[in-house]
């Protein structure tokens, strides 16, 4: 650490996130690594250190011989503003070195509130914004997670966009980029090659043309670069690279657990749902090797926590019997095991059984709506029985706390729906009275609300935004409804859903738009310390973007998305028609049930989708 950086931490909280030497960190030989990476993470260590996905690729990269990955963490105010005053550039927490002498800086992309926080860091890092501007081979931008598959806002400051799942790519890219400094490419030549490695989306090799109307025209592919770019996935999860020497964090993060990934995808088709498709096909370990990852995790940690991670645990086919291989372990051991992502219609005896063993720190339901009509629209598959039935078994195994989710505003919502939610959130109070065994606990039902955003790749993409105004008419409507002191109402605030709605469907054009609100000092716009809807809304006006273009507006069917250059393996004609089945309120079984022919298993070499797994 250098003495400039030992005088200013005692001047900001928690200077723990800036001094890396956590236990299992990479430390490398500088004289031994030909290639340093910067995987940077767009928010706070304690956020980032939670993401299983940075540890995945970080140890991806370290295991490479020659090649030192260090993370970046975006600097909070304090420690951004003692950074700018003393001259400190953004460093890597395993050298402390300034990322801006790496060779590859690569962002991970998990939520577009995130956005200013990317130009942050690389102005932190001394580097000019955009990608024009960057003539130097050197440090090469890349960018990939969930929101790659919409790139476009981003795209005139990124090189290149990773899509899908990065052991694969990543390792590719870093190999393409060694070749491209051997042999003194121009970074444009390492442009043009790069956008022939299949999920790499290169956007300066794309042309986009608007109509008058303002959508757009056309999207055009230059010097080779293909017309759709797919996302890329892991074939084997058995096979594949999991990080059971995993850092332990210097000071307390949101997820200080071990955390066990049991399977990728989801066989549901939630029409909202951006990570149910963009995930597919499903793909699951075995339950022997899961068993051994999570021992070795705890053991190399010191954990006393594990918790098995995926889209919806509960719909693991051997659940029960990786329950029973993990506390054969940990129960000696004092770890405690827990189940997020749980289903209610496959909750059972037998896996409360096993959660018994645990903290009953209370479980968690996504209902999504509050009558069978909209959840029949949304394809949630869930009927109300499933949930009370959910909640009878919590609550006569002994659990006082249940938390169920919803969203407000979803296609064809009525206000019947609304208050739909209220009358179900009464009967599961009517059901922790029946079944309980101890009523003099009492019981929390917490019923929280999000606001509904329409999201690329989903059958709901073409769907309109209902105005701000309209969503807190519905959540008054709601509030005024709910009653009981055992049952507490939290909704989620409109703005940031607005400004989510608008980047989540923009286009090239908003480049200008988060630039401009950068510039008025938009960073950590998820944080209710620092975010300023007013200072959006001045860029917007400022720009010259009405923000209702993007989040309020229906799509047409022939109307060309933005993000068509990008593919998550799903067709659009198949979300076309699930968006016609939602308007009929017509349900699609999951893939055990049927193959519905989405595409997925076009991702397989086979063309086979394991959707028994």
């Amino acid at each position: 650490m250098n003495r400039t950086l030992e005088h200013i931490l005692p001047r900001v909280q928690k200077p723990a996130r800036y001094t890396g030497g956590e236990y299992n960190a990479v430390v490398k030989d500088r004289d031994q690594v030909d290639t340093r990476v910067a995987l940077c993470f767009p928010d706070t260590y304690e956020i980032g250190m939670s993401n299983l996905g940075v540890r995945i690729l970080y140890g991806v990269m370290n295991e490479m011989k020659g090649v030192w990955c260090e993370r970046v963490f975006a600097p909070w105010g304090d420690m951004e503003e003692e950074m700018r005053r003393e001259g400190i550039p953004l460093y890597g927490l395993e050298s402390g070195d300034s990322i801006a002498d790496f060779d590859i800086i690569g962002f991970s992309l998990g939520y577009e509130m995130a956005y200013t926080n990317v130009l942050n860091m690389l102005d932190l890092a001394g580097l000019p914004l955009r990608s024009a501007d960057r003539d130097e081979f050197a440090p090469l931008i890349i960018a990939g997670g969930t929101c790659a598959f919409n790139a476009e806002p981003l795209a005139p400051f990124i090189d290149i966009f990773s899509l899908g799942e990065g052991e694969d790519v990543t390792v590719e890219l870093i190999e393409l980029y060694r070749k491209a400094r051997e042999e003194c490419w121009t970074k444009e030549e390492l442009l043009v090659a790069a956008a022939q490695i299949p999920g790499l989306y290169v956007p300066s090799l794309y042309e986009v043309e608007y109509n008058e109307d303002g959508t757009v025209k056309s999207i055009t592919p230059t010097k080779g670069a293909p017309a759709t770019v797919t996302k890329r996935i892991v074939q084997d999860l058995n096979r594949s690279y999991f990080p059971t020497k995993t850092i332990v964090p210097s000071t307390e993060i949101v997820h200080d657990r071990v955390m066990l990934e049991v399977f990728r995808g989801c066989i549901r088709g939630c029409r909202f749902c951006q990570a149910g498709y963009a995930y597919r096909p499903v793909r699951a370990k075995e339950p022997a090797l899961l068993v051994q990852q999570g021992i070795e995790s705890c053991k190399n940690s010191g954990y006393q926590e594990m918790t098995l991670s995926s889209l919806s645990t509960s719909d693991y086919r051997r659940l029960l019997d990786l329950c029973d291989g993990l506390q054969e372990w940990c129960d000696p051991n004092g770890v405690s095991l827990s189940l997020p992502s749980l289903r209610a219609d496959n909750f059972s005896w037998n896996l409360m059984e096993r959660l018994q063993h645990g903290r009953k720190t209370g479980l968690t339901f996504a209902p999504e709506a509050g009558t069978q009509r909209l959840r029949d629209v949304i394809n949630k598959n869930v009927t109300e029985e499933d949930i009370l039935n959910f909640c009878r078994t919590a609550f006569a195994g002994g659990w006082s706390t249940v938390k169920l989710y919803f969203m407000l505003g979803l296609p064809t919502e009525t206000d019947e729906d609304v208050l739909g939610i209220a009358d179900l959130a009464e009967k599961v109070y009517h059901t922790w009275r029946e079944v309980t065994p101890n009523r003099s606990r009492g019981v929390k039902i917490t019923v929280s609300t999000a606001f509904f955003v329409p999201k690329p790749h989903t059958a709901f993409q073409w769907e309109a935004q209902i105005s701000r105004e309209e969503y807190e008419r519905r959540v008054k409507l709601l509030r005024d409804h709910m009653r009981g002191r055992s049952i507490a109402y939290h909704w989620h605030d409109p703005e940031t859903s607005v400004l989510e709605a608008v980047l989540a469907r923009g286009d090239r054009r908003l480049a200008d738009l988060l630039e401009t609100v950068w510039r008025k000092g938009a960073k950590f716009d998820t944080w209710d310390e620092y975010f300023n809807y007013d200072r959006w809304m001045e860029a917007f006006a400022e720009c010259g973007i009405d923000p209702a273009f993007y989040a309020n507006r229906v799509r047409d069917k022939d109307e060309l998305l933005p993000w068509s250059t990008t593919s998550v393996g799903v067709s659009s004609r198949f979300l076309w028609r699930e968006r016609e089945q939602a308007y009929r309120g017509v349900i699609t079984p999951d893939c055990r049930k049927q193959c519905t022919g989405c595409g997925a298993d076009k991702l397989y070499p086979g063309g086979v989708c394991d959707a028994e797994c």
